[in-house]
């Protein structure tokens, strides 16, 4: 419908619980480049305790939609605005499963191509972002350029020193720069920020669970939760995001370029 081409990877999947399930992840390729930003979200839903699949609307298909959209803004982008990477964005399967599909293209892609990724989970509502700060020291410039990106659009963005996991982990087990992010309305997000970084007096009730969790993995995943102004705005974020790395690791590789020629230019203590 977006006029893109995508690319069908399959993937031997599944685990002890449902046996060997083929996987398929869904590639869509913008732009040009040796290196490549790397943009993922995953499209499986996970399976309820009844056997049936839930609706998957928080968790994630406001995400993939997010992603949708922040494609279609980046290829318009590239028509008058170079770039020195390539953005891939990756629909992964069977996250729910064990992070599978993001292992799997990692193992294919190799992780020598990519510079970075921006992982989305759990966002079809709310416009405070949060994202994790636990991926590794190789993901402070990720850190870094996204929390400049959220003062110069003055968006509510949330850290959170320890973040539930996605398909951002198996990108960090692996060495690559990466980070996490969500969206919730404020307070949702707050109560998260606690649940998971609290502490034993985090101030919840005893017992309390965040909306958000109540919903996700429960057949409250409905899509009366979709609100596509909320999941419009995050893909644009998303997108400026993918254009504010570009920028950054240019910046880096020039910073870099200078001081090798420098070391190899300047006279030695004998001179």
């Amino acid at each position: 419908t977006l006029g893109f081409t995508p690319e069908i990877q399959t993937f031997e999947g599944g685990n002890q619980a449902t046996g060997p399930m083929e996987g398929a992840n869904v590639v869509v390729t913008v732009g040009e480049g040796d290196k490549d930003i790397v943009l993922t979200a995953h499209y499986d839903a996970v399976k309820l305790r009844d056997g049936t699949l839930s609706q998957g609307i928080v968790d994630n298909v406001g995400s993939v939609m997010a992603m949708m959209e922040a494609a279609k803004t980046l290829d318009m982008a590239l028509e008058g605005q170079p770039v020195a990477h390539r953005f891939v964005f990756v629909f992964t399967d069977q996250e729910e499963l064990g992070l599978l599909g993001a292992k799997a293209f990692l193992e294919t892609h190799g992780k020598d191509r990519i510079a970075a990724v921006v992982n989305a989970d759990v966002a079809a509502y709310g416009q405070t972002i949060m994202y994790g700060e636990n991926n590794g020291e190789q993901s402070r410039f990720v850190l870094e350029t996204l929390r400049s990106l959220c003062a110069e659009r003055n968006f509510d963005c949330m850290p959170y020193p320890t973040y539930p996991p996605s398909d951002d982990r198996a990108f960090s087990a692996a060495g690559v720069p990466v980070v996490s992010l969500g969206t919730q309305d404020s307070i949702g997000a707050h109560q998260m920020w606690l649940a998971f970084n609290g502490g034993e007096n985090n101030g919840l009730k005893e017992g309390f669970v965040p909306p958000g969790f109540q919903r996700i993995h429960s057949t409250e995943d409905r899509l009366s939760y979709l609100k596509g102004v909320d999941v419009a705005r995050f893909g644009l974020f998303i997108a400026d995001l993918g254009l504010a790395l570009d920028k950054r690791l240019v910046e880096n590789q020039a910073k870099a370029d200078a001081v090798a020629c420098l070391l190899y230019t300047s006279p030695s203590p004998r001179d």
